[in-house]
This record gives structure tokens, C-alpha cells and sequence, in this order.
């Protein structure tokens, strides 16, 4: 396994977004021009842009704001239970690793995943450092039927979060996502684990696009949006406490309190829609969700329920 902790202590170094020297940087690591090359071409790797200029040396595109235990405990107002793990495979997976050693509302954040994924195994794109890739447990005492409706709750406390934040017209679309202007701003993973008729587990994996530029196309094949730039703690602390407190209400009395703020939220409400279905294609016109957590579609006046984690819901323009 590679020994990342001298790469990470070079983007501290250049996250003041100023120049500095190769052989500046080479004195500090003890090590040769080669051997900081090497750190930088791991830095892009990593997806960091930054540039090179003879005499001058490296500097970040833009300066980096880190994530930090501290700062984040800081602002939660008290010590969270988050971990901060600057490069791992996944966070989801980091938790679902260790469920029968978590309590409901640990998590973790992350700078960089390097086998980040997304519904149905897909990829995700998950540069360092420019977005938010976050994972809480929670536990199920009701088991895995219990689960039912727990991407909706969790995609309106990440909007409401958002919202109170920057403002900004966040929107959430059945049944894991978030946009903004008609755009996929953020995702939602929720992954269960548990034998039925036992608790279950749930890890909720969230990602959002707060400065993403230039994604591989072959991974974000749909139009997106950023968030823009943010404090990054600061977001960490407040969806931790919005989450608990949401996941609890939820835990305590279901999805129903939460219907009317989804439709407050709906990014399709009343629009033409489209759902695909494996190859097939059914249009209609969005009329919310019902209270078990179904998409309401009417087609020729008449309203039908869908659910399901093999639907993928489309504007229909």
C-alpha cells in the first residue's frame, strides 16, 4: 500500500495557494527535485490541478480549504463522532467494514476516494479536495423493512442544509439525489446490511459537487452543478446534526411527517417526466410520493405508484 503521508503533507504546504519552490519543497521532505516530482505527479493523480512554472516552482489552481477534525468539532459544539480520513477507498465501504462497532450518527469524510461508486455499482467521480464524500451509520431497530422511504429523508435534510447555508434553490429528486437548476448537484448511496427479521445497518453515503471541474465524462454522463465554494466543516457539522435529528423522527414515526417538506422540495412536481425501466420507458406527469415513499406518476388522468431501485427518474422535455 502506498505511504501517502508525505503527498499530504505537500498539499498542507501548497494549500496557501502560492508558489513554492522544488527546491524549497525538496530541503522540507529531505529528499531529491526527482522525489518531489514524484509527490506532484501523485497530487494530479489524485485530480489536484496545479501548475508548474520554471523559477517559480508549484501552486494550486486555487487554494484548498482542508477538512479538520477540530475545526469541525468546532463548529458541531461539541466532540462529533466523525472521522476525518483524507484518502480511502470508499467511506461507505470504510463503514459497512466495521457496523457491529458503530452507534447510529458515526461517519466519516474524506478528501479523496479512490473506489468511489454510486447506485448499481456505478462509478463516481471523487477528485480531492473540491467536494464533500461523507458516510453515516445508522442503526435499524426495526430491520431492513424499516429502510423504506430512508433516501427521501435523508436527500430533504441535505437540501434543508444546503438551503440554510448558501441560500440557494436546492432541490431533491426521487429518490436520491439532489439538483439545482434543473442540474444533478449531489447523491445519495444508502447501503443495508442485516439478515431479515434482525436490526439492519444502514451506511448513507452522500456526495456533493461543491468545485468540480472537468469531470471524465465516461463517469458523469448527465449535467451538473456545483455548489460552490463553501466551508467545508462547517457543512460536515451542520449535516451531521441535521441528519440525526432528521433519522430519529424518522426512526421514531416513518416517513409521513416528511411527505408535505418533499413536495416543498420536489424538483419535478407537476412536470412531464420520464422513468426508465431496465429498456423500457414510461412517461407521465410527476405528482410527488405517497407515504410509503412511491413516485406518483399520472398517465391519462390516472395516478399509479412506482418504487423501486431499478428506476431511474428523467425530465421529459
Amino acid at each position: 500500500m502506498r505511504n501517502n503521508h508525505n503527498p499530504l503533507k505537500l498539499i498542507e504546504l501548497l494549500a496557501d495557494g502560492q508558489f513554492h519552490s522544488g527546491e524549497e519543497l525538496a530541503v522540507l521532505f529531505g529528499i531529491t527535485r526527482a522525489g518531489v516530482n514524484k509527490y506532484i505527479k501523485t497530487l494530479r493523480e489524485w485530480g489536484i490541478s496545479l501548475s508548474s512554472i520554471q523559477g517559480k516552482g508549484y501552486c494550486l489552481d486555487a487554494p484548498l480549504d482542508l477538512l479538520d477534525k477540530q475545526k469541525i468539532d468546532h463548529y458541531y459544539s461539541s466532540t462529533s463522532h466523525i472521522e476525518v480520513i483524507p484518502i480511502i477507498d470508499s467511506t461507505n465501504q470504510y463503514l459497512l467494514n466495521k457496523v457491529t462497532q458503530l452507534s447510529s450518527g458515526d461517519s466519516c469524510v474524506a478528501e479523496f476516494q479512490s473506489k468511489a461508486r454510486g447506485r448499481r455499482g456505478r462509478k463516481w467521480f471523487a477528485p480531492f479536495g473540491c467536494n464533500l464524500y461523507f458516510s453515516m451509520y445508522w442503526r435499524l431497530e426495526q430491520g431492513i423493512a424499516a429502510a423504506m422511504g430512508l433516501s427521501l429523508v435523508v436527500g430533504i435534510a441535505v437540501a434543508d442544509t444546503l438551503i440554510q447555508l448558501t441560500g440557494q434553490p436546492i432541490k431533491v429528486k426521487w429518490p436520491n439525489d439532489l439538483y439545482l437548476n434543473d442540474k444533478k448537484l449531489a447523491g445519495i448511496l444508502i447501503e443495508l446490511a442485516g439478515k431479515t427479521g434482525d436490526i439492519a445497518h444502514a451506511v448513507i453515503g452522500i456526495g456533493i459537487n461543491l468545485n468540480m471541474a472537468n469531470p471524465d465524462a465516461t463517469i458523469v454522463n448527465q449535467a451538473w452543478a456545483n455548489l460552490g465554494v463553501i466551508n467545508r466543516n462547517l457543512l460536515v457539522a451542520n449535516l451531521v446534526k441535521s441528519l440525526k435529528q432528521a433519522l430519529t423522527e424518522f426512526e421514531q414515526h416513518g416517513l409521513a411527517p416528511f411527505v408535505s417538506h418533499w413536495e416543498r422540495l420536489d424538483n419535478f412536481k407537476d412536470r412531464k417526466v420520464k422513468l426508465i425501466i431496465g429498456e423500457n420507458i414510461v412517461r407521465g406527469k410527476a405528482r410527488g410520493i405517497n407515504q410509503h415513499g412511491a413516485l406518483l406518476l399520472e398517465q391519462d388522468g390516472v395516478i399509479n405508484a412506482y418504487i423501486g431501485g431499478e428506476i431511474s427518474l428523467r425530465g421529459d422535455n
